[in-house]
């Protein structure tokens, strides 16, 4: 299963809630089970799916924290649940730069241009319901 072609299991009212929220909080499952440091980042949606990215690239402590369990637990618009952290594909990059062009486009460029660099996409990550 892809990230791009998989069904979504979110509800129509949890993907707009998500959509419409400024940011989301993230943590990820740690080896033990247990929940790490919550993270606020951005968050795009893309017809039916969910995608985050690390400003950062791979380095950051957040997206390697991902690495472990690719699990975690979200916080965004009212909307809380445990997802499956997926790496997207890469053909679904150039959507997701859109979307957060448009949803975030009021911020400063360097800010956005550093959001949709490669090496931000090459952390994007969709987020399903688990």
């Amino acid at each position: 299963m892809t990230s791009t072609s998989a069904a979504s299991a979110w509800t129509s009212e949890e993907l707009d809630s998500i959509e419409h929220a400024e940011e989301l909080q993230i943590a990820s499952l740690r080896q033990g089970g247990e929940l790490g440091s919550r993270r606020t980042i951005w968050v795009v949606r893309v017809g039916a799916g969910v995608y985050v990215r690390s400003v950062n690239g791979p380095g950051s402590d957040w997206y390697r924290g991902t690495r472990a369990r690719r699990e975690g637990r979200i916080q965004a618009g009212g909307v809380g649940k445990d997802v499956s952290i997926i790496d997207a594909d890469d053909e679904v990059n150039d959507a997701v730069d859109t979307a957060y062009r448009t949803k975030y486009g009021h911020y400063a460029a360097y800010i956005i241009k550093a959001i949709t660099s490669p090496e931000a996409g090459s952390t994007t990550m969709r987020l399903e319901p688990r």
